[in-house]
C-alpha cells in the first residue's frame, strides 16, 4: 500500500468503482439471457417492464439485461443484435472494473483519463447513442 495518507480515498474509490463493476459482471453472468430479446430482469424477481405491458413497445432500456447477459458470455454479436447501448455499456462496465480495481491497486490516476472522458461532448454523444439504440429495438421489436 501507500505511505501517503491522502491517497488512500482515492484508492478506495476506485476499488469502490472496481468491485460494483464487477458485481455488476457476475450477476449478468449468473442470469441466463432470455430468449425473446428483453425481460432477462424477471429472473432476478423483478416485475415485467411496465412501459411494455402499457404501450406494447420497448421502453429506452429494453434489453439491456439481456445484452449483459450475452456480453459477459463472449457473444458480443448477439449481445449487439439484442441492444446495441446495453453491450457498449457492459463493455466500459468491464473497463470499469479492470481499470477501478488497478488503480486501487497500484495508485494509478485513472481520474485524469475519466475527467477527459466525461465531457460534455461525450455525454451527447452517450445521449445520441441510447436514443439510436431505443429506436433500433423499436424497429426489431416482435
Amino acid at each position: 500500500m501507500t505511505s501517503d495518507p491522502s491517497e488512500i480515498p482515492r484508492r478506495l474509490v476506485a476499488l469502490a468503482f472496481g468491485v460494483g463493476a464487477l458485481a455488476l459482471l457476475v450477476l449478468a453472468m449468473l442470469l441466463a439471457p432470455s430468449e425473446e430479446g428483453h425481460g432477462t430482469h424477471t429472473r432476478m424477481g423483478l416485475p415485467a417492464c411496465g412501459w411494455v405491458v402499457a404501450f406494447d413497445t420497448p421502453c429506452p432500456t429494453c434489453g439491456m439485461t439481456t445484452s449483459y447477459a450475452h456480453a459477459v458470455r463472449g457473444d458480443l454479436v448477439t449481445a449487439a443484435k439484442t441492444q446495441p447501448m446495453g453491450t457498449l455499456l457492459a463493455i466500459l462496465t468491464a473497463a470499469t472494473a479492470v481499470g477501478g480495481l488497478h488503480a486501487a491497486l497500484t495508485g494509478c490516476r485513472l481520474d485524469r483519463l475519466t475527467d477527459r472522458i466525461l465531457s460534455g461532448r461525450t455525454l451527447w454523444l452517450a445521449a445520441a447513442l441510447a436514443a439510436a439504440a431505443w429506436v433500433y429495438k423499436i424497429i426489431t421489436w416482435t
